[in-house]
């Protein structure tokens, strides 16, 4: 038991709490043996969710947590108030060392106030960025930052970039990943001031392997490995991603139930199409880890089902196991 992945679960948070949260660590524990899941929230709930399930009763742990903590509260005030809430117990757990990780699908804003202020940054990082890992024609890249830090600094994305080629290296197995810092043309004098002033401390930076300018409509072909920008950007080009992603399936959906040709046609290519679909899913590759804590914080979308709740989790164990966070601080250490 001793050599398991610890990782306290938010139970509570999300649109499909407690249902498919309990349902997707059920599916970590059956999928992986390297796993213990401290579920954290009401406790009579979760016993009853954990009622329906056939599962390791030995590495499943229930830490009761009376109080939650909505979408819409205040995320500072509502961590400083609401102790025996499912967020700020389930951190606890991780800043004490009871567990190596957080997952949660509730309130981003608590879970990155949480991130700082009670688990805390490596020492020399400035900034914790949200960064998860996008579906591309060449496979994956990593987009960080995609919601932490809107008003970033020049030195704030070259560590972005430092934390991020480590991530991509011992997450993903890329050797020197590439690094592309999102601007609106190739051309190194393009850009807005932030850009312009971080072009050259990434092209002089001896820790990555940076190509320079990316832009937007390339991200999907893979242009790079670890796409940098600060989290206004990188929000948007996610939530830009994944409405095309949506709306493309339903418009792919609406053709093929056209007409009867296009039904017959739609049923020979269904086998094909559900796996390119599939490569193409964002909750295969769970969360968006919050790198640079002292601690493993994951966050996953406030709508998540059970699929991505148990990626995440198995996302947990890949990265304590290829000890990310202490890879991290060395690279950052290297600054001093």
């Amino acid at each position: 038991m001793a050599d398991l992945v610890r990782v306290a679960l938010d139970a509570m948070g999300g649109d499909n709490a407690p249902g498919e949260i309990i349902k997707g660590a059920i599916d970590a524990l059956n999928e992986s043996d390297k796993v213990k899941i401290f579920l954290v929230g009401k406790e009579q709930v979760i016993k009853d969710e954990l009622s329906k399930y056939t599962y390791d009763e030995n590495r499943i742990e229930i830490v009761n947590a009376t109080e939650e903590i909505e979408m819409a509260e205040p995320p500072v005030m509502a961590i400083r108030t609401k102790k025996d809430s499912s967020i700020v117990k389930a951190m606890f757990l991780v800043k004490h060392g009871e567990c190596d990780a957080y997952v949660s699908a509730g309130s981003t804003g608590a879970t990155l106030v949480g991130g700082q202020v009670i688990i805390g940054r490596i020492k020399g990082v400035e900034r914790s960025p949200l960064a998860p890992l996008i579906p591309t024609e060449k496979g994956v890249s990593l987009l960080i930052d995609c919601g932490a830090n809107v008003d970033a600094r020049p030195s704030h994305l070259v560590q972005f970039a430092k934390m991020g080629s480590v991530y991509m290296k011992n997450f993903c197995g890329i050797q020197n990943p590439t690094v592309g810092i999102v601007n609106i043309g190739a051309e190194e004098e393009k850009g807005n001031a932030l850009v312009k002033e971080t072009f050259p401390l990434l092209k002089n930076c001896p820790d990555i392997n940076f190509i320079g300018s990316v832009e937007a409509r390339d991200i999907p072909n893979g242009v790079c490995d670890v796409i940098v920008c600060e989290a206004f950007t990188g929000n948007v080009i996610l939530k830009m991603y994944e409405g095309v992603a949506t709306t493309l399936l339903k418009v792919v959906k609406k053709g093929l139930m056209s007409n009867l040709r296009a039904k017959i046609g739609g049923l020979l290519i269904k086998p094909t199409l559900k796996n390119v679909l599939k490569d193409y899913s964002m909750d295969r590759y769970g969360g968006a880890p919050m790198l640079g804590l002292t601690g493993l914080v994951v966050k996953t979308h406030g709508s998540s089902k059970a699929v991505e709740i148990k990626n995440s989790i198995l996302q947990c164990v890949t990265f304590t196991e290829q000890n990310i966070a202490e890879k991290i601080k060395e690279s950052i250490s290297t600054e001093n």
